[in-house]
């Protein structure tokens, strides 16, 4: 019984199947795309969260394998690694963190993730709207988004600040200026360009006295250093951890309340950019995937679990990833098993990610400004698309402070041991006063409060696919 069936018809307006695949020629083609497309910020977000990049890749490889066999490859999507935890990363350090504590908060965040998933399944896809509709999604979104600008401001850009000019410049034109898949890669192509231009400099120029994030205060020295690159076996498992040396890699994770506290809000913000992939995967095949919802759901939790257990950043599906689908109108989730095992194997080179480790501060400082920004403005787009009426105070009142909550890193301190702030504290606002608001306000004010419907399809509204399938099969 094969999982796919040969697709050989390419003619104007041909769409190829989620269970469908063209010859494996043709398959790994387009699996490399998919590597490309996910490649830039699989290992740009562990790189910013202090993990290990080449062991980020691989394990993001494994967790889409478990995904594609949870949804019975009925979902095509990969799982890269997630953006939403570098302002998590970032808050875990600032009070004494450490990796293995960061991967603990994560690994109880993609728990928590899991388990919303099952209960999605078994109640739903409904139950998302009514517990966290477009107007808080949006706004935890943002807060997220916009938490991280003193990372860029006060780490990143001060490294090496016209490097950083300059690939935020190149950031831009590359996204506007290039149609199709250039564009939609211009965050790798943007490093691979600052990373040139800074070994360039130091060829040219010679060193750079200015902020050194490894030294943690201001030194001489060359904005990228091969060291590491050189002294890397070609292959090879990632390192194993060894904190006192600075050395990250697998672990096992560490468990603190006030950490897990600081990620769990980052949920809300995994189920509304799962819900809305899997909305616009089910859009673009045609297909009916709301019985899917929550068991993609799941299996990006149970994905980032297998991560973090292991020592990587947890997962999420990649709209890059969505955008080759778009672009190729080819669904075939083969694609995605050769991505798959493409992204293992450079998981297996250790000099792969000696190379990442050394990407200089200035060119991840130009990439941020622009990449901690657009996640910011993705809430914005979710009021938009959902119709959110910010002129309506159920919406605007409560948000506007977990939003502000949230950007300025506003602290709430309970005792010596235990303080709610940033994102953590921000969210509890957004999402507990948008319900006190609504249970507080006037009829006409909550039915105006709503906003467009997301639709959902009631549980048992299909017979169920898979049987269907494999009979089909």
């Amino acid at each position: 019984m094969a999982l796919w069936t040969l697709k050989d018809d390419l003619s104007d307006g041909a769409v190829v199947g989620p269970r469908e695949r063209l010859s494996w020629g043709k398959t790994v083609g387009l699996g490399a795309q998919h590597v490309v497309a996910m490649f830039g910020a699989t290992f740009v977000f562990p790189l910013l969260m202090g993990l290990n990049p080449q062991l980020a890749v691989m394990m993001s490889g494994i967790a889409t394998l478990v995904f594609l066999f949870v949804v019975n490859h009925r979902v095509p999507s990969y799982l890269g690694s997630s953006a939403s935890f570098v302002g998590v990363a970032t808050a875990i350090y600032s009070q004494g963190g450490t990796p293995s504590d960061l991967t603990g908060a994560m690994f109880v965040t993609g728990l928590t993730l899991f388990m919303v998933g099952l209960v999605i399944h078994f109640m739903g896809a409904g139950i998302i709207h009514k517990l966290l509709p477009p107007a808080v999604t949006g706004a935890v979104v943002m807060l997220i988004g916009f938490n991280l600008a003193p990372v860029v401001a006060g780490t990143y850009w001060p490294q090496d600040q016209w490097v950083a000019l300059i690939t935020m410049l190149v950031v831009v034109a590359i996204s506007v200026g290039f149609k199709g898949f250039i564009g939609r890669i211009a965050i790798f192509l943007s490093l691979i360009i600052g990373y040139v231009l800074s070994w360039i400099l130091d060829v040219t120029t010679g060193q750079i006295t200015s902020f050194s994030a490894a030294a943690g205060k201001v030194t001489t020295h060359l904005r990228v250093d091969w060291s590491g690159v050189q002294a890397a076996n070609w292959f090879g498992l990632p390192p194993v951890s060894d904190f006192a040396n600075k050395v990250v890699g697998f672990h096992l994770p560490t468990f603190n309340l006030a950490f897990v506290l600081v990620s769990l809000p980052v949920v809300i913000a995994l189920i509304a950019e799962n819900t809305g992939h899997v909305k616009a995967v089910a859009e673009m095949t045609g297909e009916k995937l709301d019985p899917y919802m929550g068991r993609a759901i799941a299996a990006d939790g149970a994905g980032s679990m297998l991560a973090t257990l292991a020592g990587a950043g947890p997962t999420t599906t990649y709209a890059e990833n969505i955008g080759v689908m778009a672009a190729t109108r080819v669904y075939s989730t083969a694609a995605y098993v050769v991505a798959s095992l493409v992204a293992i194997l450079f998981g297996l080179s250790p000099k792969f990610g000696a190379v990442v480790q050394a990407t200089p501060g200035g060119v991840l400082g130009g990439i941020t400004v622009v990449l901690y920004g657009m996640i910011g403005l993705l809430g914005a787009k979710i009021w938009k698309e959902n119709g959110v009426d910010l002129g309506n105070p159920i919406n605007l009142v409560p948000l506007a402070a977990g939003i502000i909550i949230g950007i300025g890193n506003v602290s709430l301190v309970f005792s010596d041991s235990f303080t709610l702030s940033g994102i953590a504290l921000g969210t509890i606002v957004a999402v507990g006063l948008y319900h006190l608001a609504r249970w507080l306000a006037p009829k006409a004010l909550r039915d105006a409060s709503d906003g467009a419907a997301i639709v959902f399809d009631p549980p048992g509204a299909y017979a169920d696919e898979d049987t269907i399938d494999d009979a089909k099969a």
